[in-house]
């Protein structure tokens, strides 16, 4: 059953009209002829006829409940990335670690459930813990409903809270994030698990504005901002992809001898047996980023004798020499 406009001379009607079957064939059948379609009078009926079968129809009921401003309406919020990250987060047991270090912290928050938002924010969109805050209000979080931005803000200098115990520091003091990385490591080990071999790979992160003055340096920049501080961040993955540990070190920090003492630090941590590690071409030249031919083979050559002294595997990123053009006498 539908309605159809039945053109007649210049005017058209609308009628009412059921299909119906005869044999194999379909024949259409008028049930009512309900006006000229552009009579104001059929116009209002068929808005009256609508509106009374609408109370038999689920959908022209909302429809109609639309229109006329009557119909309840809630916020709607997404759930997929919480849930499917939150199973990891447990699992891997970052939920139960952080929650037993910030368990004689007296915040008046959950600890643990800002920082699993602020990793959800950076898993998918990234960005500072103020657009965090306001990407956040398009997500359920279980335990997360009432977060304010300062509580993030609190959060995030909690994992950065310096240890009153500094054995093994080198380059950076050691802080709360270290122990939770060292617990998750633990937690995952077993009697006969062992790091053979772990990757070590090395990149500087740029900043504005004040703070860090003593990680944030100026040095050689890969975005192209040698006039902005930044700091070098080391990412120590195991061999199935998966993160050990990260570390962080002064912005001038450029040639790969200066990680030699972070290095023998992470080996002592985890007891890694084998490392490598992995370094462009901005790791293996001087602070002043100048430098001739002999120059940088002298460097390339005591960088590799520094890294093999101890045993260190390497992959080190070097200009290639220019050939040699060929002369005719």
């Amino acid at each position: 059953m539908f309605c159809r406009v039945k053109p007649s001379g210049p005017r058209r009607y609308l009628q009412l009209v059921e299909n119906t079957r005869d044999g194999t064939a379909t024949r259409q059948r008028v049930l009512a002829t309900l006006g000229r379609i552009d009579d104001a009078a059929t116009n209002e009926k068929l808005d009256a006829l609508l509106e009374s079968g609408a109370r038999f129809s689920d959908t022209a009921l909302l429809i109609s409940s639309l229109q006329s401003g009557t119909l309840e309406t809630s916020a709607t919020v997404r759930i997929g990335a919480p849930l499917i990250f939150g199973r990891l987060w447990q699992q891997t047991g970052c939920a139960a670690v952080i929650a037993q270090f910030a368990a004689d912290r007296g915040f008046g928050f959950s600890l643990e459930r800002a920082v699993f938002a602020s990793v959800l924010h950076r898993l998918m969109v990234s960005g500072s813990d103020r657009a965090g805050h306001a990407w956040l209000e398009a997500y359920h979080i279980d335990g997360a409903d009432g977060l304010n931005l300062h509580q993030f803000y609190r959060a995030m200098a909690w994992l950065g809270e310096e240890l009153h115990d500094q054995r093994g520091a080198t380059r950076a003091p050691r802080r709360t994030k270290d122990l939770i990385e060292e617990a998750l490591f633990e937690r995952r080990r077993t009697l006969f698990a062992e790091l053979s071999l772990v990757l070590f790979d090395t990149t500087s992160l740029m900043f504005f504005g004040q703070g860090g003055e003593t990680l944030g340096q100026n040095g050689p920049s890969k975005q192209k901002r040698p006039d902005l501080p930044q700091v070098m961040v080391g990412v120590v993955l195991d061999q199935a992809g998966r993160p050990i540990c990260s570390e962080v070190w002064p912005g001038n920090a450029t040639d790969v001898k200066s990680l030699l003492p972070v290095v023998a630090r992470l080996r002592a941590r985890f007891g890694i047996g084998r490392m490598c590690v992995v370094a462009d071409r901005g790791m293996s030249r001087p602070r002043s980023g100048l430098m001739c031919r002999k120059a940088s083979a002298a460097l390339s050559a005591e960088t590799i004798d520094a890294l093999e002294a101890q045993g260190i595997e390497y992959i080190l990123g070097a200009r290639a020499a220019a050939p040699r053009r060929a002369t005719s006498c």
